[in-house]
This record gives C-alpha cells, structure tokens and sequence, in this order.
C-alpha cells in the first residue's frame, strides 16, 4: 500500500480555508447553519472530532457538495495517519492475504 509522504489536507483546514474564511462564517454561525452545538463546529475545525456519516450529510447540506467530498476527506486523513504512525503501520504489515495465512 502506497501513502504520499505529505499529509493530506484535513477535514478542519478544508472547512476552514475553503468554506468558512470565503464565506465569512463564524464557528457560531456554522454551528446554526448546521443545528449542532458550536462546540461540535470548534472540534471539526481543529480536527479533534472526526467526520461521520451524519456530520458528511449535514456538511453536505449546508454547503451543497456531496457527503462523499468530507466522507473521502476525512478517509484520505485517516489512512495516511495510521500508515505513518509506526505502531499502526506495524500492525498492518503484520497481516497477510487470506491464502497464506495459517
């Protein structure tokens, strides 16, 4: 499994650089927009809550994008952290294909 060596772009800096500083909106305002507490909006931002299926439907909503555009952004996150954290990497270069397994 091949991973870039950059970090790809997160979740909160998409949000942020691409959605909110254009649109000029508040962690306040996105929080009404989105009918979520404006702490869940401060956790996406900073990248210490991740994006789940619910949260990519009402991004999705809120911006008119898909859920699939924060879904496959959070995932694309989410694989080049385990495959440069050595402990995780380990643990998936432990396993083997089915057959040859055993």
């Amino acid at each position: 499994m091949q991973t870039t060596l950059r970090k790809p772009v997160s979740v909160g800096e998409m949000l942020v650089k691409e959605f909110m500083q254009p649109l000029d909106l508040t962690q306040t305002a996105l929080a009404a927009a989105m009918g979520v507490p404006r702490k869940h909006v401060n956790e996406l931002c900073h990248d210490k809550r991740a994006v789940t299926a619910a949260t990519a439907l009402i991004l999705a909503r809120v911006f008119g994008n898909s859920p699939d555009f924060w879904l496959n952004t959070q995932r694309r996150t989410d694989i080049w952290l385990v495959m440069n954290t050595p402990r995780e990497r380990e643990r998936v270069e432990r396993a083997k294909p089915i057959d040859q397994a055993a």
